[in-house]
């Protein structure tokens, strides 16, 4: 059977289907679009040039003294493997985890100084609730500069 336009009935029904699926899920906003399209440039453009300049560049093959370490213009003094001490690995990790803990500080000044009803807090627990943060916060760097894990030698 066809409509009055000439399109089958089943087709024009789809249509019509399709078009308040689509009209009332809101899976992604047409604002976001532009973001995505930034991100997959941001990511297509460091691969894209990779690949390309791999088949640019010249490629000799290294042999002798260019296989050998270089140190501004002289032989090397000992071997280019050093290694690290562990105490550098565990306060670099340490200022990691602390430093990110303290992002959680700003959400919560958001809800503090917010005006809107809905997502205001009660001041007396926003201030106990962060009150218990810094002090559980606080207590582990006591307990880390107690254990000596915050001393460079």
């Amino acid at each position: 059977m066809r409509t009055a336009l000439g399109v089958p009935a089943e087709y024009r029904k789809l249509a019509t289907n399709l078009t308040r699926v689509l009209a009332c899920s809101r899976i992604m906003p047409a604002q976001y679009i532009p973001i995505l399209i930034f991100a997959a440039l941001a990511a297509a453009f460091p691969a894209v040039t990779l690949v390309l300049f791999r088949f640019i560049r010249p490629t000799p093959a290294a042999v002798g003294a260019k296989l050998k370490p270089y140190e501004c213009g002289v032989e090397a003094e000992g071997d280019t493997r050093g290694r690290y001490s562990v105490r550098f690995y565990i306060v670099a990790i340490l200022f990691v985890i602390f430093d990110v803990e303290t992002t959680f500080l700003f959400p919560w000044a958001v809800l503090f100084s917010t005006r809107h009803q809905g997502f205001r807090l009660d001041p007396v627990y926003a201030l106990a609730s962060m009150f218990v943060f810094l002090g559980i916060l606080i207590i582990g760097y006591v307990w880390l500069y107690r254990k000596g894990a915050l001393e460079w030698v």
